[in-house]
């Protein structure tokens, strides 16, 4: 579950600021973010609301198609978007992951924010109310069945940043991320989004 979750998340970032609701929120954000970085908390909880798995890092991504998503705790990981490629490297299992970023996206998060018009084709949006008040909520459905999550709630700070996310999937398992110290438009060297495995590695896929 864990290993799907992250081919799904590394995704969710190949492309992603601000005033109304969050469904507007959410096109700006899309339209004036062209790169982005950010500190990330990320919590998996069960059926029952018990948190099951928890993790932190650094995610980064310019559009269009170019990702990283850089775990540091509990145990270290990397997903990268080269624009062409998706590559999940875990450094413990000494593996990796690789499919062709095309064939990897099909109606995932990444929809969501790879821009404006992909957005209504891929899901239906719905505002729905905040668990505090003081963020915007969105909730997207994918209207294709051909995804591992069955709908996504996105907030937004009052300035339009994107602050959290929940995927919620069919075995009713919940992904909470949270970010911080976001950073709009930040210039990154070619090699940020680039990938050589390891020579010693195991890989998956093509």
């Amino acid at each position: 579950m864990l290993r799907k979750f992250l081919i799904g998340l590394g995704l969710l970032m190949c492309a992603t600021q601000v005033q109304a609701g969050a469904i507007d929120k959410l096109k700006g954000f899309i339209s004036a973010t062209r790169s982005a970085q950010a500190d990330f908390t990320q919590e998996v909880l069960d059926q029952s609301g018990k948190r099951v798995q928890s993790a932190s890092g650094v995610m980064q991504f310019q559009r269009p198609g170019k990702f990283r998503w850089t775990y540091i705790k509990p145990y270290e990981q990397l997903i990268i978007g080269d624009g062409a490629r998706f590559w999940l490297y875990d450094a413990d299992l000494n593996q990796v992951t690789v499919k062709k970023l095309d064939a990897a996206l099909g109606s995932s998060p990444a929809a969501l924010l790879s821009g404006s018009n992909e957005i209504e084709r891929g899901f239906n949006l719905q505002e729905v109310l905040g668990r505090d008040g003081q963020e915007d909520w969105l909730q997207a459905t994918p209207k294709s069945s051909e995804t591992s999550f069955e709908k996504i709630l996105m907030g937004f700070s009052p300035q339009g940043d994107l602050v959290a996310m929940e995927l919620n999937d069919a075995f009713g398992h919940k992904t909470v991320l949270r970010f911080t110290n976001m950073k709009h438009n930040p210039k990154f060297p070619a090699q940020q989004f680039k990938f050589t495995p390891p020579k010693d590695a195991d890989i998956l896929g093509e």
